[in-house]
């Protein structure tokens, strides 16, 4: 199988995209499958830039076993070509990054990644976004950890179906 190149996208980049980032590696190492993906996290403001995940995700998902190792950074219009997906948290996250595109990329002259709701993956949960945890308890952060174990499950096997 071929390099598949997949960044997640949430607002700040703190909580919900390094967690499903994090995630989906832990899902990959578990296979045996890292050589196959490049796997990154942005978010849509930069307000967090270079900033590590919020503490209240990776205690979370360090009580999962899933380290989140990834800096926050603002999605870039270059971003665009160099993913093959780009998944999003929210629908908010799925029209800035679908606006990006059609200003970055007006007429869709060059390849660009699939642009999709991490939600659209999931197997047994029907949430159509991912909440953001931010101003929430832990339950949030262990909810959100839910949805993207999910939705990282589905994915995995959608990309491994080719």
């Amino acid at each position: 199988m071929a390099e598949q190149r997949l960044l997640f996208v949430c607002l700040g980049n703190i909580c919900r995209s390094p967690a499903a980032e994090g995630m989906f590696l832990h899902l990959v190492a578990q296979e045996g499958l890292e050589d196959q993906f490049l796997v990154d996290s942005a978010g849509t403001g930069g307000w967090h830039a270079g900033n590590l995940p919020d503490r209240r995700m990776r205690a979370a998902a360090e009580r999962r076993g899933i380290h989140l190792p990834s800096r926050a950074r603002q999605i870039q219009p270059a971003d665009l070509t160099s993913f093959d997906r780009i998944l999003t948290m929210d629908a908010d996250n799925l029209q800035a990054v679908r606006s990006l595109a059609a200003t970055e990329v007006p007429g869709g002259r060059q390849q660009l990644a699939m642009i999709e709701p991490m939600t659209s993956h999931c197997r047994r949960f029907s949430e159509a976004e991912v909440p953001d945890p931010y101003y929430g308890g832990e339950a949030g952060f262990e909810h959100v950890l839910d949805l993207l174990e999910d939705a990282c499950s589905g994915l995995l096997a959608t990309l491994r179906r080719g």
